[in-house]
């Protein structure tokens, strides 16, 4: 459904997006990953046809990024999204149906299918007087009124109470069922893992990590194994070189170790003052320890464009990785940037060509 193939975006001698290649399925959650100007938002835009590459080829839905006509196939939910403060829900949800031509009939079924499941009550309220959350409603109504086979939501549930914000996810995954493929990026790394089926991770322009959200903690994180006694292990030289710490948890004492073999260890040194192992019990890394792990790591500078010979780094067995379908689960370095001088997002009520995005 959507192909990116050595995107690149520069600004001046500022490398924006180099050289990044991924493709998102039909029926798929995808989700863009990463720090504050790691090249989120910069991605969005090219992929919805709002920022024209510098180089490299993007699909959507089987058009080129930049055809008009890709834009009736695509629904796009901007990080700040202003409305027309003026207007009711109902007829600025309307008037865009207009511009997309959409018949009124077919117009106010959609319209209303949408508000009822996003639960948005007071549709005949001025958008000016309602709260953030029904804001966010109905801009994420906007994005469906011509019914899309794409959707690229920057930032759904930003800033909304915890029930808004289950509403938005649950109406996510809800989309993905019927078929609709979402982009989907958020800061907030327990949102991605609950929608997304697979994932990038950015920093600083460049793709670091892809996959699966199982993948990518397989390959970047590491299951400790968390073992509770009923006495303080003794210090052993084992202990020493697995530099486990014990602490005191109630009556129990718990030591964290890295693999089921460490277990032994803590075991025997239990023993050793007479107590014993009374509970084991796994922790997976989180994606967030898992970003936070990856992001932190050194990274090619971004001022000289083309970084090198080519402006991308290497694969973790040197080789360049491209993001193919074949190797989808593979880790990346391939290069994408943020908002250089675009300067983050939307400041203005959206106009037609914006609800197409």
């Amino acid at each position: 459904m959507i192909e990116v193939s050595g995107l690149r975006k520069t600004y001046g001698d500022f490398a924006a997006v180099v050289d990044s290649d991924f493709a998102v399925d039909d029926g798929e959650v995808f989700g863009i990953v990463g720090p504050n100007g790691a090249g989120k938002t910069t991605t969005l835009k090219v992929v919805a046809g709002l920022v024209e590459p510098t180089d490299g080829d993007v699909t959507v839905a089987g058009f080129d990024a930049a055809d008009p006509e890709m834009r009736r196939h695509l629904g796009f939910l901007p990080e700040e999204s202003p409305l027309y403060e003026e207007m009711t829900a109902l007829s600025y949800l309307r008037f865009f149906a207009d511009l997309y031509d959409v018949p009124g009939e077919v117009a106010d079924e959609r319209i209303g299918a949408a508000l009822d499941r996003l639960e948005l009550d007071h549709r005949e309220r001025r958008l000016g007087d309602v709260s953030k959350g029904m804001k966010r409603k109905v801009a994420i109504a906007r994005s469906l009124v011509n019914d899309p086979d794409v959707l690229v939501y920057d930032e759904p549930a930003s800033g909304l109470d915890p029930v808004t914000t289950n509403s938005v996810l649950a109406f996510t995954r809800e989309l993905r069922e019927t078929g609709k493929t979402v982009v989907f990026s958020a800061h907030n790394l327990y949102h991605v893992e609950s929608v997304c089926d697979r994932v990038v991770v950015m920093n600083e322009g460049r793709i670091v990590a892809r996959g699966s959200v199982d993948g990518i903690r397989e390959r970047h994180g590491e299951t400790t194994y968390r073992v509770f006694t009923d006495a303080e292990p003794a210090a052993t030289p084992a202990l020493d070189d697995l530099d486990a710490a014990t602490e005191e948890v109630g009556d129990r004492y718990r030591t964290a170790v890295p693999s089921m073999d460490s277990v032994a260890a803590v075991r025997e040194a239990v023993a050793d003052v007479g107590g014993e192992v009374v509970d084991i019990r796994s922790r997976e890394p989180s994606l967030e320890d898992v970003f936070l792990d990856i992001v932190g790591r050194p990274m090619p500078g971004r001022y000289t464009v083309g970084g090198g010979a080519d402006g991308r780094s290497d694969g973790d067995d040197g080789s360049s990785d491209r993001g193919t379908d074949s190797d989808r689960d593979s880790d990346e370095t391939s290069d994408d940037d943020a908002n250089a001088s675009e300067g983050g997002e939307e400041t203005t009520p959206a106009t037609a060509t914006e609800a197409t995005e």
